[in-house]
């Protein structure tokens, strides 16, 4: 997982509220068991509309209750191969908010008016170590949590930080192996 420290570039705008997991991949997307690939089919139906535009920027930003419906891991997967790396809006679904984390995507919750004018100024700078979010004209600060900040800004995914234990681990495998077998009486 790649770290994050700050995101700075143009944003992308997707202006919709309650935006779910199965308008950001279909499901009949979902049969590839590899992370990646899945960007090309990011809002597939809505990239038919005449008027769609939506750059592959490393910014997003977007409406309320972002990322609702199924919990698809598959949703973050497409969000990132397509090249974004921060998602702005002003509310998040819990589990989605919660895949992002899990694969290096950083969800930036903001207030509306916030949202709004860092999509309206077309540029940012998400910087995750201050918990802040600049543009031209103004900043907001974001509650993250730290032990989830922490991984972010290390790169650290489920398996690093289990590796990172690796001495615990083997100091345990090694003690399990001279105490012997254990048997639970039931």
């Amino acid at each position: 997982m790649k770290a994050i420290e700050t995101i700075t570039g143009p944003v992308s705008v997707l202006a919709r509220d309650d935006v779910d997991t199965d308008q950001i991949i279909p499901k009949q997307f979902l049969k590839r068991v590899e992370r990646t690939g899945f960007g090309e089919f990011l809002f597939f139906d809505w990239a038919k509309e005449a008027d769609w535009d939506l750059p592959p920027n490393q910014i997003l930003v977007t409406g309320r209750n972002f990322g609702c419906g199924s919990s698809r891991e598959h949703a973050p997967w497409a969000l990132e191969d397509y090249g974004f790396r921060a998602i702005i809006a002003e509310s998040f679904a819990d589990i989605f908010r919660s895949n992002c984390t899990k694969i290096g995507l950083l969800p930036v919750q903001l207030d509306r008016a916030a949202v709004e004018a860092v999509a309206e100024a077309g540029q940012a700078q998400v910087d995750l170590a201050a918990q802040e979010v600049r543009w031209p004209g103004g900043s907001a600060s974001f509650a993250i949590d730290p032990e989830i900040k922490h991984r972010l800004l290390e790169g650290l995914d489920d398996i690093a930080l289990t590796l990172k234990q690796a001495d615990a681990i083997a100091a345990y495998e090694r003690d399990g192996e001279r105490s012997g077998p254990s048997t639970v009486a039931l």
